[in-house]
């Protein structure tokens, strides 16, 4: 499998979560021989849980699946630039890499607002590569908070 089809199915979260009026952002976790073990999308509204984020949602899985809070090995697919919170997620449970789509000015602790994920100073950097089919990604967050602001 490619880094494509697997964006595809956090892309398929993405519009999950904006169907059902939260900010579409979803997520893929992919275990070591490339096995898909868990999607997700966020969800707080629905759960009332500030941290029901894609991200974490696919973590919490991918860790119940595996029998370990450590998730040595695995690829982290979502559809924007993960969060401080998210971003915490990922070093604390060891994700290998971290695939995003879409940046975030205003949040992103990957690149553009922080850096985490590659500071020097914590115990585990996670490889990043961006940009995968970003140009989908932005457009379904562009018209969802298009659509917020008329209604």
């Amino acid at each position: 499998m490619n880094s494509e089809y697997y964006m595809g199915l956090a892309l398929e979260q993405a519009r999950a979560a904006a169907a059902g009026g939260e900010v579409p952002v979803g997520a893929a976790l992919v275990g070591p021989r490339g096995k898909v073990l868990a999607v997700g999308r966020n969800c707080p509204i629905e759960k009332n849980d500030p941290s029901a984020h894609a991200e974490i949602n696919v973590i919490r899985a991918a860790a119940l699946i595996l029998n370990n809070y450590r998730l040595t090995g695995c690829d982290l697919y979502v559809t924007l630039e993960p969060c401080l919170m998210c971003a915490g997620s990922l070093i604390t449970s060891r994700i290998k890499r971290l695939f995003y789509a879409a940046a975030d000015p205003k949040t992103g602790a990957v690149k553009s607002l922080y850096q985490v994920l590659s500071d020097q100073r914590l115990n585990h950097q996670v490889e990043v590569v961006g940009g995968i089919m970003a140009e989908e990604s932005s457009a379904l967050l562009r018209e969802f908070f298009r659509q917020r602001r008329k209604g």
